[in-house]
């Protein structure tokens, strides 16, 4: 195998992460979610020559995947259903571990039903960036960054709230 094919494969296993949460965030059926998983792993290696390691390979992984997601939506003409909020294949047994993925269910099914904008802001959120780094990711004011997180949040909770799980 090539060099710049293992270097690839390896930044992509490190980094995969991110592609099913944003997989997770854009498409709400497992199937639809793989097809777009394999999708941006596509769009990712037909632009890993454009990566110019200016930023680091987990930021720029983020916007190929951001944009192969929109772009997939358009193409597929997909729309996101009303969701029944129902845990699949869950165990009694498992406790907490039950409750847990049955929050983060809810809360992926929630993210869907935000704007574009706003999941991307949510997932910069998730990964732990600062609003600065936020605000240079999305070509924004680091203030215009913070405004736009409050506003996604709030209308997260109200989703969320609205479909009965309550906070």
């Amino acid at each position: 195998m090539k060099e710049k094919e293992q270097t690839f494969l390896n930044l992509i296993e490190n980094h995969k992460g991110i592609m099913y949460k944003i997989s997770k965030m854009y498409m709400d059926k497992p199937d639809d979610q793989q097809d777009l998983f394999q999708e941006i792993v596509c769009q990712l290696w037909k632009s890993y020559d454009t990566f110019r390691n200016e930023s680091q390979f987990s930021t720029w992984m983020y916007r190929v995947a951001v944009n192969t997601a929109i772009v997939f939506l358009k193409k597929e003409k997909r729309k996101v259903d009303k969701y029944e909020i129902v845990s699949e294949n869950i165990k009694d047994d498992e406790g907490d571990a039950h409750i847990k993925e049955s929050q983060l269910d809810h809360f992926y099914k929630a993210v869907q039903k935000l704007e574009k904008i706003d999941k991307a802001i949510i997932f910069y959120q998730l990964e732990g960036f600062s609003h600065k780094e936020i605000s240079q990711n999305m070509g924004i004011s680091e203030g215009n960054a913070r405004v736009k997180l409050n506003r996604a949040k709030e209308k997260l909770k109200e989703i969320i709230k609205n479909q009965g799980y309550g906070l």
